[in-house]
């Protein structure tokens, strides 16, 4: 079989109507377009209402903040760290088993239990996270931020970062 021997299945590619060339056949004269009126005469925008405010102008706009400063962590359990049998934990290692994207912002938090002693470097800790290893023996370092003051996003204001 070569490339000019292809064609569409029987029966899958219809041919559309053609409408008002004459009264000879179906759609022809007012082409299905009933009778007078708005929409016989020439199409209508999509939403259009007669003159009515419009749905989509009725509605209240999208309101409220989105604070372009916030800064997104990917949190990190403490029974992820265990499961995943590393001494020393920082986001290159957490990035090299793949727990965390690339680039990510670690957040270690406090869910589940520590049986060995860990270091842990990451750029946040919750309270009961630096509590829990550092009653297992282990030791907490805070990674300092890529960012001294985060610069505005750039959009509008619900543009998502």
């Amino acid at each position: 079989m070569k490339v000019h021997d292809l064609k569409p299945d029987e029966g899958s590619r219809k041919r559309s109507k053609r409408v008002g060339r004459g009264i000879g056949g179906k759609g022809g004269k007012t082409a299905g377009r009933g009778h007078k009126g708005q929409r016989a005469r020439n199409t209508v925008r999509l939403g259009f209402e007669g003159g009515q405010i419009p749905l989509q102008q009725r509605l209240p706009k999208l309101r409220g903040f989105t604070n372009p400063f916030r800064v997104e962590y990917q949190a990190v359990n403490l029974d992820t760290i265990s499961e995943s049998g590393l001494t020393e934990v920082t986001p290159e290692a957490l990035y090299d088993k793949g727990l965390i994207s690339k680039g990510a912002l670690v957040k270690v938090l406090g869910r589940g239990e520590l049986n060995s002693a860990v270091s842990v470097k990451a750029h946040a800790f919750s309270k009961s996270a630096e509590a829990a290893i550092s009653a297992a023996g282990g030791s907490t370092e805070l990674v300092p931020l890529p960012f001294a003051v985060r610069p505005p996003s750039s959009g509008n204001q619900h543009m998502n970062r």
